[in-house]
């Protein structure tokens, strides 16, 4: 494998490049979902998955916050009551019910879980112990602290009770939102969250033994610059979590009612959205970590580096992840499921999902089957997005293909790339290079055939 943690920035290249495209937490995307498939469609995929044995990994979405940050796209309800949640919860019990009859589940190991939201810690720890007991109860997951059981925490609802009591229910990964310390930052997009505050949950979560901890930060978000987001960065380098996620900002205001409230002059430019993302992987990488891809960081020995050193990474709707083996059961509402090569989504809001369970029904609204065409296509996008690299001799073997002849139009497109300087070609391997690494997502581009120029522009968000 090549020095994947090499990175070289080149202005010229991301001039060019920096174009709207997927992100590719799956491939197809979810674009592509159709209404065409529902339930029973589902059913069929996951007696496929069933037959075959599959290990699982479980998502549930928690779609609760106690407030709103103006930055947020997520599918979330504001409320600072927890009673709130029970009628929702009452409802992803008999989900969970449901989804266990239909997986086998007492034959199949949960390799992986993982909370996300909104706001999982919204939940009272009482709620909190039910839902694992619930999953517990209808899933066998992996003991001996062996699996990988993951949770996002808002620091500012989280205690060390808290920290405590989710290490007690099996917990052992956890993800902390900070995006940004500035002061002024925070009040513009009305989270305000200190220093002591997230350290306190950090030293919490080390001292009861978590082993993986993963901070995310926001750039582009109103009243940055390079010189306050240097800062937060250095503060989060003392911090030492295991991950280190960055993720680009999106303003999209007419889809995403809160962001109405952030003013657009107080947005930085684009010019300075590059510098700072330019300062943060240069500084990180100095720092030792190592650059996964897309928005991620990871020390030399998290399992996502080794996995990606030892060419065992995948990616999936969670982002990286080490378990390409496990099919995905995801629960509550608008989650997104992958099993047997396809991919559904729940109902988008909590009155139809809810309406659903209540008739005895999965609340499947739409998804895709795979063709041999996107299993194929999925494999060669994923060895680059999760390896920078491209063996086309491998694909060819494993799918049984003349890779030249099946992706002539393809690798024609590519030679462009090469020119730039974007990839580099030995016969059939292809090899991103460090200044293609950071525009990954545009050769993936190259062999997604469903993209167009209409979907390019108003789908996607700019690469970086």
């Amino acid at each position: 494998m090549s020095n994947l943690s090499q990175i070289e920035w080149d202005h010229d290249l991301i001039q060019r490049y920096n174009i709207s495209g997927p992100r590719y937490t799956s491939y197809p995307t979810a674009v592509q979902f159709t209404d065409q498939f529902g339930e029973n469609e589902y059913n069929a995929a996951v007696q496929r998955s069933r037959d075959a044995d599959s290990p699982l990994s479980l998502y549930f979405h928690i779609p609760f916050c106690d407030t709103i940050c103006f930055y947020c796209g997520c599918n979330k309800i504001a409320t600072k009551d927890t009673a709130k949640a029970e009628p929702y919860l009452e409802r992803v019990y008999k989900e969970i019910a449901m989804q266990a009859e239909r997986a086998g589940s007492n034959d199949r190991l949960v390799k992986q879980l993982h909370w996300g939201g909104g706001t999982p810690t919204f939940l009272s720890h009482e709620q909190m112990r039910d839902l694992m007991a619930e999953t517990r109860k209808h899933f066998q997951l992996q003991g001996d602290d062996e699996g990988d059981f993951s949770i996002e925490i808002d620091p500012r609802e989280a205690t060390g009770q808290t920290m405590e009591l989710l290490r007690e229910l099996g917990f052992n990964r956890v993800s902390l939102g900070v995006q940004d310390f500035n002061p002024d930052v925070q009040k513009a997009v009305n989270r305000i969250q200190s220093e002591e505050m997230t350290q306190d949950i950090l030293d919490h979560a080390r001292r009861l033994g978590f082993r993986s901890l993963n901070i995310d930060l926001i750039y582009g978000l109103p009243l940055q610059t390079v010189d306050t987001f240097a800062e937060t960065l250095e503060t989060i380098i003392k911090m030492s979590p295991d991950r280190i996620s960055v993720f680009n900002y999106a303003h999209l205001p007419e889809r995403f009612k809160p962001q109405r409230r952030i003013n657009n002059d107080d947005l930085p430019s684009p010019d300075t959205k590059l510098q700072i993302l330019e300062h943060t992987i240069n500084r990180l990488v100095e720092a030792g970590y190592v650059y996964i891809g897309m928005d991620h960081f990871a020390k030399p020995d998290d399992t996502l580096a080794i996995a990606q050193r030892e060419g065992k990474l995948h990616r999936n709707f969670q982002g990286y992840t080490t378990h390409s083996d496990c099919d995905l059961i995801a629960m509550g509402v608008s989650s997104i499921s992958q099993q047997a090569n396809t991919y559904s989504q729940n109902a988008y809001t909590i009155e139809e999902y809810q309406s659903a369970i209540d008739e005895g029904r999965l609340p499947v609204i739409k998804g895709i089957e795979l063709t041999e065409d996107d299993i194929l296509r999925r494999s060669v996008i994923n060895q680059i997005i999760c390896h920078f690299e491209l063996d086309g001799d491998l694909i060819g073997e494993q799918f049984n293909i003349d890779f030249n002849a099946y992706f002539a139009e393809e690798l024609e497109f590519l030679e462009q790339h090469c020119r730039d300087g974007l990839v580099t070609r030995e016969e059939n391997r292809f090899t991103v290079t460090p200044a293609g690494r950071l525009l990954v997502r545009a050769v993936c581009m190259a062999f997604d055939k469903y993209l167009d120029k209409k979907a390019l522009t108003q789908s996607y968000s700019r690469i970086i």
